[in-house]
C-alpha cells in the first residue's frame, strides 16, 4: 500500500498538465519527490504519468528544467526499465537533442540502466537512431555528457548483441565518422574501446576486428610525443586485463615501449611520454609478475633507478610513485632488494625528500614508503622483517623521530601521509620496538588533540587500529598502553570527551 506521501505526490503530479504556470507545482512536487524514501515509488509502481514532465522539460527557463530532471530520474528510477524504453523511448530521443546538457546526461543515465535489463537492451537495440545520438553525444563540447555516453555505451556492449551492433555495421562507421571530429573526441572513442576490450576476450576480438585497437596502437608508436603521452594511459588501462596484457604481447607492443624508453636518452621530448612508459611498466609488473618483467625488460628498473638518482623533479615524482607500485607486493619488494646499495641509497633520498623536499614530493615519497613497508600478516617471515627493517633504517639515523616531526606539522597532505608510513609498519614487531623507545611516542598515538580534521583523525584510527590489533602489541606496548589503544579503537575515529560544566550562583 502506498503511503500518505507517495499519494501527495502523485496528487501533485496529475495537476502539472493543467497548470499555466507550473514553475511553483514543479516546486512543490520536487520537496514531494525528494522527501520520499528511494523505495516509496517503487512499491507504489510501476506506471505513473509523466508525459505532462517530459513535456515540461522540453521548454521553459532553466529552474523548470532542472525541477523537471530531478523528479523524472525519481520516478524512471523507480520504475521497470522494459516499461521506461516501450512507454517513453521517443521522448528520451529527444532529450538527445536538448539544448541543456543536463536533459541529455539524464537521457544518457537512463539508456545505460535500460541496457542492464535483458529484455529492455533488446528493445534499446532495435532502436539505432538512439544509439546514434548517443554516439554522437562522445563528442559534446561538455565533459559530462561525453563520459555519461561512454559509459552507457560500455554497458550496451556488455550484451552479445550490443557489442555487435556497436562493433559492426552502421554504427560503427558513426564511432569512426565521431572519431575524425577532432584529437580530443577521438581518444574519447579509444577510451570506450578500452573499456569494451577490458570486459572479455570476445569483447577484445571484437575491438581488434574494427580495427580501433590496432589504429590506438599505431599511435601510441608513432613519432608524435604528444599522441603517445596521451595513448598510453589507455593501453595501460588494457594492460590490466589478462587478455589484453596478451593482445600487446601478441602484438609486440610492450617491446615497443620498452624500445621507446632504450631510445628516450637520445629524445629531446621524451619527457613528455617517458613518465607514462615508465608507468605502464610499473602497472604491468604488478598485474602480471614483477620478477618476470624485470627480469624481461631491463630497461624499465634501469630507467626508474636513473629518474631516481636525477635532479628533475617530475621524473623524480615518477620514479617514487612507480617504487612504490612495485613495492606492493613481496615479490616486488624482493625485486628491489636485489639491486643492493643503490636501492638503499634511494630510501635514504626518498627520507631527505620527505623531510624537507618540494610540498607534493615530499607528500608522493610518504606514499611511497608506506607502500614499500608494509608486509601482511601472513607473510611476515623472519627474512622478510629483518628486510624492511632494515630499509626503514636507511632513511635516517632516526626514521621514528623522522616521521613525528612530520606528523607534527600543519598539513594534512603530511600529517595523514606519515601517520601512514607508521600504520604500514604498525603491525610489525621491531617497528613497535622502535615506537615505544621513541619518547612520548606512545602518549602521542592516543592524543586526539593532536588530529584536527576528518581526514586526520581517520589517519590516526588506522594506526592505532593497527597496532591494538597486532597479536604482538600487547607484550612490547605494555599493558598500560595496550589498554588506552584497544579503548581508542572502540571509540571509534570521531569520539568526542564529554565535559561537564557546573553552574556557579551568581556567576555572569
Amino acid at each position: 500500500m502506498a503511503t500518505p506521501g507517495v499519494e501527495a505526490a502523485l496528487e501533485l503530479l496529475s495537476r502539472l498538465s493543467g497548470v499555466r504556470d507550473p514553475v511553483e507545482e514543479l516546486r512543490n512536487l520536487r520537496v514531494a519527490v525528494e522527501a520520499l524514501q528511494p523505495g516509496a515509488l517503487r512499491e507504489r509502481g510501476p506506471q505513473f504519468p509523466l508525459e505532462g514532465l517530459f513535456v515540461l522539460m522540453a521548454e521553459g527557463d532553466s529552474e523548470q528544467i532542472s525541477s523537471c530532471i530531478v523528479i523524472l530520474e525519481r520516478f524512471l528510477q523507480a520504475m521497470d526499465p522494459l516499461y521506461v524504453i516501450r512507454n517513453f523511448g521517443e521522448q528520451l530521443q529527444k532529450g538527445l537533442f536538448h539544448h541543456h546538457d543536463s536533459v541529455k546526461i539524464l537521457t544518457i543515465s537512463q539508456v545505460g540502466r535500460i541496457v542492464e535489463d535483458r529484455d529492455a537492451v533488446k528493445e534499446i537495440l532495435n532502436t539505432p537512431e538512439l544509439l546514434r545520438q548517443i554516439i554522437y553525444c562522445i563528442a559534446a563540447e561538455k565533459m559530462s555528457v561525453a563520459k555519461e555516453a561512454i559509459k552507457s555505451l560500455s554497458r550496451i556492449a556488455e550484451s552479445p548483441e550490443g557489442l555487435e551492433a556497436l562493433l559492426e555495421g552502421n554504427l560503427l562507421v558513426d564511432l569512426k565518422n565521431v572519431m575524425a571530429k577532432s584529437d580530443i573526441i577521438r581518444y574519447r572513442v579509444y577510451e570506450l574501446v578500452v573499456n569494451i576490450a577490458s570486459a572479455s576476450a570476445d569483447s577484445l576480438n571484437y575491438c581488434v576486428n574494427s580495427g580501433l585497437l590496432s589504429q590506438l596502437i599505431e599511435e601510441l608508436t608513432g613519432n608524435d610525443m604528444l599522441v603517445r603521452a596521451t595513448c598510453i594511459e589507455m593501453v595501460t588501462s588494457l594492460a590490466h586485463t589478462q587478455q589484453g596484457r596478451r593482445y600487446l604481447a601478441q602484438q609486440g607492443v610492450i617491446d615497443k615501449i620498452s624500445n621507446i624508453i632504450i631510445g628516450a636518452d637520445s629524445d629531446p621530448f621524451s619527457g613528455l611520454y617517458l613518465p607514462g612508459f615508465v608507468k605502464f611498466f610499473g602497472n604491468l609488473a604488478i598485474v602480471d609478475s614483477p620478477e618476470q618483467v624485470c627480469e624481461q625488460y631491463p630497461i624499465f628498473m634501469k630507467k626508474v633507478f636513473s629518474m631516481a638518482e636525477g635532479h628533475d623533479q617530475t621524473m623524480y615524482g615518477v620514479a617514487v610513485d612507480t617504487l612504490g607500485i612495485l613495492g606492493s607486493t613481496v615479490e616486488g619488494k624482493l625485486v628491489l632488494q636485489k639491486t643492493g646499495r643503490r636501492f638503499q641509497h634511494m630510501l635514504n633520498r626518498m627520507g631527505c625528500q620527505a623531510k624537507s623536499g618540494p610540498a607534493e614530493v615530499r607528500v608522493r615519497c610518504l606514499d611511497a614508503l608506506a607502500s614499500l613497508f608494509y608486509l601482511p600478516p601472513d607473510q611476515q617471515t623472519d627474512d622478510l622483517l629483518r628486510m624492511i627493517e632494515s630499509w626503514f633504517s636507511c632513511l635516517s639515523s632516526q626514521p621514528v623521530e623522522l616521521f613525528r616531526n612530520i606528523s607534527t606539522q600543519p598539513f594534512p597532505d603530511l600529517h595523514c601521509g606519515a601517520l601512514r608510513v607508521f600504520t604500514a609498519v604498525a603491525n610489525q614487531p621491531w617497528a613497535q620496538r622502535l615506537m615505544i623507545a621513541s619518547p612520548g611516542f606512545a602518549e602521542y598515538v592516543v592524543d586526539r588533540s593532536v588530529d584536527p580534521d576528518k581526514l586526520s583523525k581517520e589517519a590516526k584510527y588506522e594506526l592505532v587500529k593497527a597496532l591494538a590489533n597486532s597479536k604482538t602489541s600487547a607484550e612490547i606496548f605494555g599493558n598500560q598502553h595496550y589498554v588506552k589503544l584497544r579503548g581508542y579503537m572502540h571509540e571509534g575515529p570521531y569520539y568526542v570527551k564529554a565535559v561537564s560544566t557546573t553552574a556557579v550562583e551568581g556567576a555572569d
